[in-house]
């Protein structure tokens, strides 16, 4: 009997293509829209991750001033100093590195040509709590970094733009005043979680930047990377501590420095675009309701139009629920067949708009599962009017029906 029903509704759907398909159009776009927004949100809100962790693994980013942005009072609180670094380092444990970052900008010029970037002062832990490979050449001696010598690190965006396509180790980079030597390439990173361009930088050893650029021994941030399985709240606590003492604030005092945990910000940003996916995932699965309707309405019709085949079948003795059966199926393998289209559709849409919006693709099973059962579902809640109202006719009324 199942086999009978559902090769009669198979035909009753082939005999109007043209109907069948616009009636499950709603259906299709639904599923699609679903599946293509909850899978660029997953994309999304894993980009993001990754982008915040190629700040630093478990890094602390402690900057003067009470908070970030504007109006923190960063202009006008204390800057810090190399000795702060080191005594971060020796006094606190569960910490992996620290490095003092001085930073600036200036037009950097080589081979006749010129661009202008980012110039920051550090030593070699800077490459630690930022996770830094070195793609060519060296790191900066213990000589160079207690003499300030003219040397330097660049980025991937600096080497192409200054030196095209040759090697940029050994070769001479002016900076403001001063001529250093490229000792090493660091490897690209690519954009950041803040749309920068991570690879577009010039490292120089932190008392030659204070010493011959800057003029001053600033320190703008102090970068602290955590060992692993370290505890972040112990760690942050004891850092807040070791810097009040050393900047003698009294116990009224408010801090005039703040501590940034980037896996805290990776945390905060992942959730809101979890919140956004599953905010537009919800707008989308309104066309579903709009498909079911659509479902209904034709089901309706459907029924009207074949009242004297019900008739017939029910005068020859069909029983009610195998009407209600016929039409019930034929309203889900409309439903169903329009998720399946839909999650073809959504997978070429997901896939384009990956690689455009250049966010990885994750293809999650769950969700195309639930997409397809919600569809089939659909068919049955909004089947089952128009085939109860068909079992229900009475087959005398139904025979007479012109």
């Amino acid at each position: 009997m199942w086999l009978n029903t559902l090769l009669l509704a198979l035909r009753s759907i082939r005999r109007n293509l043209l109907r069948s398909f616009l009636t499950i159009l709603g259906i299709v776009i639904g599923v699609s829209a679903v599946i293509t927004m909850v899978t660029l949100g997953n994309g999304a809100t894993l980009a993001v991750q990754n982008q915040i962790s190629s700040l630093g693994t478990n890094l602390l980013q402690v900057r003067p001033g009470q908070r970030m942005g504007p109006g923190s009072g960063g202009a006008t609180a204390p800057a810090f100093k190399e000795a702060d670094a080191d005594a971060i380092a020796t006094q606190i444990g569960g910490i992996a590195a620290v490095a003092p970052e001085a930073r600036t900008s200036s037009t950097v010029v080589a081979s006749g040509r010129n661009w202008t970037s980012s110039i920051i002062g550090s030593t070699n832990a800077w490459l630690d709590t930022g996770n830094w490979k070195l793609g060519d050449g060296r790191v900066f001696s213990d000589d160079e970094l207690r003499a300030g010598a003219a040397v330097c690190l660049i980025g991937e965006t600096v080497r192409r733009e200054l030196y095209g396509a040759r090697s940029a180790v050994g070769e001479q980079l002016r900076v403001k005043q001063i001529s250093c030597e490229v000792v090493g390439v660091l490897a690209s990173k690519g954009q950041g979680a803040f749309g920068n361009d991570q690879d577009d930088l010039v490292l120089l050893p932190i008392k030659t930047l204070q010493r011959r650029i800057t003029g001053n021994t600033r320190v703008n941030t102090l970068l602290v990377s955590m060992l692993e399985g370290s505890d972040p709240d112990r760690v942050k606590a004891s850092l807040t501590q070791l810097l009040r003492e050393r900047r003698k604030l009294a116990s009224s005092d408010e801090d005039n420095f703040n501590v940034l945990d980037t896996k805290q910000l990776a945390d905060t940003l992942s959730g809101t675009t979890k919140v956004m996916t599953m905010l537009l995932g919800a707008v989308a699965a309104v066309s579903l309701l709009v498909g079911g309707i659509g479902i209904m309405n034709i089901m309706l019709v459907s029924v009207t139009e074949r009242t004297r085949e019900i008739g017939l079948r029910l005068a020859i003795g069909a029983l009610e629920r195998e009407v209600l059966l016929q039409f019930l199926i034929e309203a889900v393998v409309l439903a169903a067949l329009g998720g399946l289209i839909g999650i073809v559709l959504a997978t070429g849409a997901s896939l384009a708009l990956a690689a455009v919006m250049d966010v990885p693709y994750l293809f999650n099973p769950a969700v195309n599962l639930l997409s397809f059962l919600f569809s089939a579902g659909i068919g049955v809640l909004f089947g089952y009017f128009p085939a109860r109202r068909a079992a229900r006719m009475d087959p005398i009324d139904a025979l007479r029906h012109e």
